[in-house]
């Protein structure tokens, strides 16, 4: 599964950079979650609750950081288990842009899914996770006293 998008928070970069990386701005912004530490620098580990479709399931899993540049871009590595529910893992890219309006988040990411979950079927699992994405991005834009920017279909990078 792909899933690649791009948000605009209302933001400037260095507010968007430090809200990504604080654990208690990332425990109220994703959907679900009910426990999640840093391990290190380049590790955290998180214990989410999610819904997909029929499936119900507590996922624990861990996220490693690599070529992090600050106020710019990372790469995260990610894998979860759901138990009889399945396992997810992949690879995600992060890129922060200024743009009018605040900060233009772009990502794109590369999933491979299991188990139960693996069943359901591309275009649920595919739904599911856009919507987990853009709630995300809601509340996250929410923790840092803004909100999501509707995008133009071209918006004005500098």
């Amino acid at each position: 599964m792909e899933l690649n998008g791009e948000q605009l928070i209302g933001a400037p970069i260095p507010e968007v950079w430090k809200g990504l990386n604080d654990i208690d701005v990332l425990a109220k912004s994703i959907p679900g979650c009910e426990e999640i530490s840093r391990v290190s620098p380049e590790e955290i580990h998180a214990k989410v609750m999610f819904k997909i479709g029929p499936v119900r399931a507590r996922f624990s899993g861990k996220l490693l950081l690599s070529d992090v540049v600050p106020d710019q871009s990372c790469s995260m590595a990610f894998e979860g288990s759901g138990g009889a529910a399945g396992f997810a893992k992949g690879k995600s890219r992060v890129e922060l842009k200024q743009v009018d309006g605040g900060t233009l988040v772009a990502y794109t990411t590369e999933a491979s899914i299991g188990g139960k979950l693996g069943q359901i079927g591309g275009r649920l699992i595919s739904a599911s996770a856009k919507k987990i994405a853009d709630d995300f991005f809601q509340k996250f834009a929410k923790e840092l006293g803004g909100e999501i920017v509707v995008l133009d279909s071209d918006p004005n990078v500098e």
